[in-house]
């Protein structure tokens, strides 16, 4: 009877967990929809804060706030290795909502060839995640600072640790001292990074949950260790991945970053909080396999998206004056309402450069006639 109570419990915590996750996720998704919908309505304004200012971007806010309010509570309920796999479903809603609001008018062949691949990638995503939740470990612990110290001094935790922590230096020296700047070694700094997030956020959010409920957890000096874990993992993290947005393209960055960061946290869960001890080879089979299928979705979704191009420089003409000017600044948008050669958005307000000195020519005044024409060169 005891035992039927417990894992009554479990499949309860279990699906709370799972559904506060997936809901998580589709508000991070929605949020962020919202945001850059609002980041391209005012993509014209010479005021680049003046997002800051709209109701859709502060909405945006809240949601996300919301969302990952949800993400942070469905690791006091869900086991580590069922919750990170389901980051999935951000990635999938992100594809539904930039599909709707990309506002393209295409043909069947047309879509077909465009989204195929993004089409097959959302299905394989869905099938994944229902495999890898119906088959994922059901046996949950109630953590608290007793049960988070006992699994610290565990020897295959304190191994897994030293590993990792020889594995990051490693790949920190390859990359800050030889310069190796390669997605997949700042991506595995993130993951690394990631598997001790997942760990401290779900040992934080489980004491939290149980002070809640009555039974204090705020007193042992293990929450607070935690905590500042937790935090500094997550600083180092996005600075990180912010340093890859810069050297990579983003739409690569999400799909090998959700694999490798999910994959070193499934390990993590296993190793540290012995998640998948109680499960049999079946169940653990069959959610790897529904895992790796959402790997390859989130990996199809991704590849379609279209990547930024790099910059090239373009003339204008200043009407008033006559004068070409060359805009060579990256981020520098090309103004509409002038003459001018391509067909980017004003969104800079950065001043023009200067023509060298060999290509400048004087100003034209509408009032004055020119002493002789110009040469025409022939080519």
């Amino acid at each position: 009877m005891g035992l039927s109570t417990a894992f009554g419990e479990s499949y309860t915590d279990n699906l709370i967990g799972t559904l506060l996750a997936i809901f998580g996720n589709l508000l991070v998704s929605v949020s962020l929809t919202i945001q850059k919908l609002s980041h391209v309505t005012l993509a014209g304004t010479n005021d680049p804060r003046a997002f800051y200012r709209t109701k859709t971007w502060w909405c945006g806010f809240v949601l996300a706030c919301l969302g990952e309010s949800a993400n942070f509570t469905s690791y006091a309920f869900a086991p580590l290795c069922l919750v990170a796999p389901l980051n999935a479903v951000s990635i999938l809603t992100s594809s539904i909502l930039g599909f709707i609001f990309l506002r393209e008018k295409l043909k069947a062949k047309e879509f077909a060839k465009h989204y195929g691949l993004s089409f097959l990638g959302c299905i394989l995503t869905i099938v994944g995640t229902y495999l890898f939740v119906s088959f994922g470990p059901n046996s949950h612990e109630k953590l608290d600072a007793e049960h988070v110290v006992k699994h610290i001094v565990a020897w295959p935790v304190l191994l897994y640790m030293f590993l990792g922590v020889v594995l990051f230096c490693l790949l920190l020296y390859f990359y800050k001292r030889l310069c190796y700047n390669y997605l997949v070694i700042i991506l595995l700094l993130v993951a690394l990074l990631g598997s001790v997030t997942g760990i401290t956020v779900k040992a934080v959010s489980a004491m939290l949950v149980l002070t809640i409920e009555g039974s204090m957890q705020l007193k042992y000096p293990i929450f607070y260790a935690m905590f500042v874990c937790m935090c500094t993992s997550v600083v180092f993290q996005a600075r990180f991945l912010s340093q890859a947005c810069v050297l990579h393209d983003t739409s690569l960055i999400a799909s090998v970053n959700y694999i490798i960061s999910t994959f070193f946290a499934i390990l993590a869960g296993a190793v540290f909080y012995d998640e998948l001890n109680h499960e049999d080879i079946l169940h653990i089979s069959v959610f790897l396999l529904g895992t790796a299928i959402c790997f390859l979705g989130a990996f199809l979704i991704t590849r379609n998206r279209k990547r930024s191009k790099s910059f090239e420089p373009y003339v204008t003409m200043d009407m008033a004056n006559g004068v070409p000017t060359i805009h060579n600044n990256r981020s520098a948008g090309q103004p509409d309402g002038s003459f001018s050669y391509g067909a980017l958005v004003n969104n800079d307000n950065v001043a023009p450069a200067p023509l060298p000195v060999n290509l400048q020519h004087p100003p034209v005044s509408s009032l004055q006639a020119s002493p002789k024409p110009m040469d025409l060169k022939k080519d």
